[in-house]
Parts: C-alpha cells; sequence; structure tokens
C-alpha cells in the first residue's frame, strides 16, 4: 500500500476517482481535503492504531456485549472528566 501512495504523491500514476474516494474514506477527510490540502491548515487528530484495533474487536461483538462495553467506557469517562 505503501508503494501505491508513493506512486501517486509522485505522479507515478493518476488518481481515479474511485481510488480518490477509498483514500478520502481512510484517511477520513472529505474530497476537497484530499484533492486541495492547504498548506499550514491544522489537521485534526486521528486515533491512534491500538484505538482503531479495539474498535474493529468491539464491533466484531455481538450487539449486547457491544453496549455493555460501551457503557463501561462512557462510566469510566465520565468519572476521570469529574476528576479532573
Amino acid at each position: 500500500m505503501q508503494t501505491l501512495v508513493t506512486d501517486y504523491e509522485c505522479d507515478r500514476l493518476r488518481l481515479s476517482a474511485e481510488m480518490a474516494i477509498r483514500f478520502a474514506v481512510a484517511l477520513d477527510i472529505s474530497m476537497d481535503e484530499l484533492l486541495k490540502p492547504q498548506v499550514g491548515r491544522a489537521r485534526r487528530a486521528k486515533p491512534s492504531r491500538k484505538v482503531l484495533r479495539r474498535l474493529e474487536l468491539i464491533e466484531s461483538l455481538p450487539s449486547h456485549q457491544q453496549q455493555t462495553v460501551l457503557k463501561t467506557i462512557d462510566t469510566m469517562l465520565r468519572g476521570l472528566r469529574s476528576a479532573s
């Protein structure tokens, strides 16, 4: 995948509409942001790979287990916010 991205960046490959959409979705940005990057603009923080892997694991659980995990996380986050 890295080689493919590098080829697009170095203009060795043309970016098809389908690939542009895939890149925008994978990067969680709009097509405008992908095709017209603004220099100096602050980028929003992305979750770490560890967080994304855990989210994928949560999504693979049955619905009732997902709800239990999410309620637990919400409770912990509320506790952390109130402690600070």
